[in-house]
Order: structure tokens, then C-alpha cells, then sequence
């Protein structure tokens, strides 16, 4: 679904990625992580084609980035932090995202209704909370039925029991066969979401392993104490 290719990518004298190679299908659940600054958020902003691929390629369902803008049509995208315009309702905003999207019919409105947000269409995007902001954000992510959908920081600000619903519909939408890619710094909120693990520090992919055989690996039974044993073994070493 997602193959990258020997990808580099620098910022003047910066180098955020160095030579990266990943292969993400479909039907699978991939958690990004890493510290701040790793170059996870490049690497997403180079998928969605907001990062110009110079050195490498990325092709999304056999064909480059490069040549063909086309494909964003097969991506939701979460922000972790949601920007729209502030004097619009909630309903005008999704309204509107609808309205510049070619197929609108049969929507999922599973997190819409999930999330009761009908109830809130009065209400300005000016005057919402952070999480009812990332419920907006969650929701038109999934609405138009893609087949890759990437989720920055998803559970950000949300309340406990909408973190519960996202967790829900992203497990559901994995095993109806979507690429779900997610960042996040959480680890303990990763367990029941993902089956792979893409651990990058200073651009480099250091750790890509499913959940399954990272957790054996290390004789641990939770993503975090897993990754953290992982990255003593690398100090040791």
C-alpha cells in the first residue's frame, strides 16, 4: 500500500531523515514512535506530500508521490492539532470539507454520531475545547471511506471514553482491511491499536517489528516495557 524507498530528506544542512526504507500494507496498524524531533512528523508530512521527496521515493498503491497528486484522495488525515476556519460551526466545517470532496455518498458517520457532535453543529470552531476540536478532526479522517488513514497523536486531548470509541474504530477499521499509520508519544495507549512497531531516532529506523514478535523478543507483554528493554540493549551494546 505505502513502500518507501531509500528516502532522504534535509532541511538545508539538517538531515531529518536518513535513507529510510519502509514497506506498510494494508490490514495492518502501524504505530510511528520515537523522541520529539526523531523525524516522525517528517516522515508523515512526506507521505501526505506537504515535504517535497527529493532524494528517494514513496509510493503510495504502486505509484510515486512524485507524479501523481491524486493519490491523497485515498488518505484520512488526523492533525494533532486541527486548524479550521474559527468563525464557522462545526456543521458549516464539515459541511464544507464535504462540499470539496468528489465522493459524498455513503459517508461514515460512525464517530460523527459516536461522538454526538450533530448536537454541537451550532457551535463555532473558535469556541471549542481541544478535544472536541480532535473529535471534529477524528471524525472527517475516517468520514469519506479511505483506504489509508494516518492519525497524529489521536487520543491528544480526548476524554477518556472518546478515547475508547477512536481506539474501537480504528481497531475495526484495521481488521476491515484499512492501513491505519498512528503517532504517538503514549506507548501504553498503543497495545490493543497496533500490530507493528516503526521505532526512528535521529532519522533512522532502529526498531520495525510486529507487536507479536517484538513482545516475544523481549519476554515482555506490553509495547512500552518492550521498547524500553530494546533501547537498554542498545546502550549496552
Amino acid at each position: 500500500m505505502i513502500e518507501i524507498k531509500n528516502l532522504t530528506k534535509k532541511f538545508n544542512k539538517f538531515t531529518a531523515l536518513q535513507n529510510i526504507n519502509l514497506e506498510c500494507k494494508k490490514g495492518h496498524s502501524i504505530a510511528f514512535i520515537g523522541p520529539n524531533g526523531c523525524g516522525k512528523t517528517t516522515l508523515i508530512k512526506c507521505i501526505l506530500g506537504l515535504n517535497v521527496v527529493e532524494s528517494g521515493d514513496i509510493l503510495v498503491g504502486g505509484n510515486s508521490v512524485k507524479k501523481d497528486f491524486l493519490y491523497r484522495e485515498k488518505i484520512g488525515y488526523m492533525p494533532q492539532i486541527g486548524k479550521y476556519p474559527e468563525n464557522m460551526t462545526i456543521g458549516q466545517t464539515i459541511k464544507m470539507i464535504q462540499d470539496n470532496r468528489k465522493n459524498v455518498e455513503n459517508l461514515d458517520t460512525e464517530l460523527l454520531e459516536a461522538f454526538e457532535l450533530p448536537k454541537l453543529y451550532d457551535k463555532k470552531m473558535s469556541t471549542l475545547s481541544g478535544g472536541t476540536t480532535q473529535k471534529v478532526s477524528a471524525v472527517l479522517a475516517f468520514m469519506f471511506h479511505p483506504e489509508i488513514i494516518i492519525l497524529d497523536e489521536p487520543t491528544a486531548g480526548l476524554d477518556p471514553l472518546a478515547s475508547e470509541i477512536l481506539k474501537n474504530k480504528i481497531i475495526k477499521e484495521r481488521n476491515n482491511g484499512k492501513l491505519i499509520i498512528i503517532t504517538s508519544h503514549l506507548l501504553s495507549e498503543l497495545d490493543d491499536m497496533v500490530n507493528e512497531i516503526v521505532f526512528i531516532n535521529d532519522g533512522k529506523i532502529l526498531v520495525h517489528q510486529s507487536v507479536e514478535d517484538l513482545k516475544t523478543e523481549t519476554q515482555q507483554t506490553k509495547i512500552s516495557d518492550a521498547i524500553t528493554n530494546i533501547l537498554k540493549n542498545m546502550r549496552n551494546a
